[in-house]
């Protein structure tokens, strides 16, 4: 994710970092340069073959606007839903580590219980992008915890179970009656349905023909609009094209960007950050005084 503050309207129009520029430089270099081309031999044979107006290319543009649109808004539906999951493991996370604190007759094994909330957020994270979560489960978890962890596909629910596990004990014990227990329920299953939510966001991508067709027509939109331009505006031709092109390039990049808003591209959810916070703010809720650091933007870029 890119954290800063807004820059003047002369370092907003030269910001690379954050943009989806260097991802469309190829394409768009090469579609001025067809435009530049067309419009230098537009009174060749070949070229003055294709007889096209701007009429046509107002009606697609505004067809194919529609259709970036609706992409666009869809990733970002996606994105919004993704932050809104994360927001609520980070609220359920905190109110689990109140409930068991002042609800708990001894909290002896209070730490044990919020090390295994702050693990789901570690797991799901690691989960998400496909990377390892040994090394965070082991420095989180006792070793046998981590032991029964070892050989299983879904690492967060099992931490879940584990955390229920936890609650099953107390009720056993004593500690906890019956009413109290169903109480602290509530919270482990919105984790459960934030992890189901987070699952269906990764696993199930726009409809790629949505992206074919959009991929086509904006493509061949700007490779044919110089042959519409050139006659009329003559040398702005590729100013122009360079222009609409940046645009709809750009939208078409944003867009399948943060259709999965769990990765690692610049304007993606800083999963990081937020574990980094959930730890922070469990632990402190603990009594712990050397907390983790709170992360700072490496140019720009909070990950």
């Amino acid at each position: 994710m890119i954290v800063r503050p807004y820059p003047n309207w002369l370092r907003m129009m030269l910001v690379i970092r954050g943009s989806v520029i260097l991802d469309i430089a190829p394409q768009l270099l090469f579609t001025i340069a067809f435009a530049t081309l067309i419009t230098v031999f537009r009174e060749s044979i070949l070229v003055g073959m294709v007889h096209l107006t701007f009429v046509p290319f107002s009606l697609i543009g505004l067809t194919l606007a529609i259709f970036l649109g609706f992409r666009n808004n869809t990733s970002y539906a996606r994105y919004w839903e993704a932050r809104m999951l994360w927001g609520t493991v980070l609220n359920d996370t905190r109110a689990l580590t109140r409930q068991a604190l002042t609800l708990v007759d001894d909290r002896s094994d209070v730490p044990a219980f919020v090390n295994r909330l702050i693990a789901f957020a570690y797991a799901l994270r690691h989960q998400l992008r496909g990377t390892d979560a040994k090394v965070d489960l082991e420095r989180l978890l006792p070793a046998p915890d981590c032991a029964r962890l070892t050989n299983v596909r879904y690492k967060p629910a099992m931490l879940l179970v584990m955390a229920g596990e936890w609650l099953r004990e107390q009720r056993r014990r004593g500690q906890l009656s019956d009413p109290l227990a169903q109480a602290i329920e509530g919270p482990l299953c919105r984790l459960g349905d934030a992890l189901g939510g987070c699952e269906r966001i990764a696993g199930t991508p726009i409809p790629f023909t949505y992206a074919v067709i959009i991929h086509r027509t904006v493509y061949l939109y700007c490779l044919l609009l110089p042959f519409g331009l050139a006659g009329s505006i003559g040398s702005m031709t590729p100013v122009v094209v360079g222009f609409v092109a940046y645009t709809f390039f750009a939208l078409e990049a944003l867009s399948a960007e943060i259709e999965d808003p769990f990765g690692m591209q610049p304007n993606d959810l800083p999963l990081d950050a937020l574990c980094q916070g959930i730890e922070a703010s469990l632990l402190e809720a603990l009594g712990h005084r050397d907390l983790p650091a709170v992360p700072e933007p490496v140019d720009y870029l909070l990950t």
